[in-house]
């Protein structure tokens, strides 16, 4: 629903004052026109428009879906909070279109440099840790570049260790989705929680 920020006014400037806007003449009294003006479709005054998912235990299975994110969204951040898996698979996400979703696998063009080393993928983002008592604690920030171009940046912490990435894809269509799994995809997880954030 479109907002209409309140109706036409003048304001006038003291001469010579401070803050005399542009095409203003100092000495003079000017006197300025506030026009109406509408927020875009969609957005309410004064609304918060970061939403948040709903928290899952990444206690168990091979990959944790967040479904349901709305194609108007142009940044999605995912949150890991202690993030262990049973192997030493990289953790990655994929991106997903559509109302299935279907999630992309391939295309990526992602990296992550650690201090035990470095790590890629070409499945999914990948994230920093490859040992199965690594422990996760950090977030992706996966933003709209234009189009359906996605790039990310992400940071973690993980047990003793640290570091950072980035990547991009080209999706088919809108982005709709974030799965969160491993590299070879059989690692299951076994310890901690994942959010996300869109907006």
């Amino acid at each position: 629903m479109a907002t209409t920020i309140s109706g036409t006014s003048g304001v006038t400037f003291p001469a010579g004052g401070v803050g005399n806007p542009a095409g203003a003449v100092v000495g003079t009294t000017d006197t300025q026109t506030l026009t109406n003006k509408t927020l875009g479709t969609g957005l309410v005054a004064g609304a918060s428009y970061l939403t948040s998912g709903t928290s899952q235990a990444s206690t168990s299975g091979t990959s944790i879906d967040f479904p349901n994110i709305p194609s108007w969204a142009k940044r999605v951040t995912v949150m890991f909070n202690g993030v262990s898996t049973s192997g030493t698979s990289p953790v990655q996400i994929q991106l997903g279109t559509g109302a299935g979703p279907t999630y992309t696998t391939t295309g990526y063009l992602s990296y992550a440099l650690y201090n035990g080393g470095t790590v890629s993928s070409t499945t999914g983002f990948v994230t920093v840790g490859v040992a199965a008592v690594d422990t996760r604690y950090g977030q992706m920030v996966i933003s709209n570049h234009n189009g359906n171009v996605w790039v990310e940046s992400c940071g973690y912490a993980v047990s003793g260790n640290g570091g950072a990435g980035g990547g991009g894809i080209s999706l088919a269509a809108a982005l709709t989705a974030v799965r969160v799994t491993t590299v070879n995809g059989t690692d299951t997880f076994d310890l901690g929680s994942i959010n996300i954030i869109y907006e």
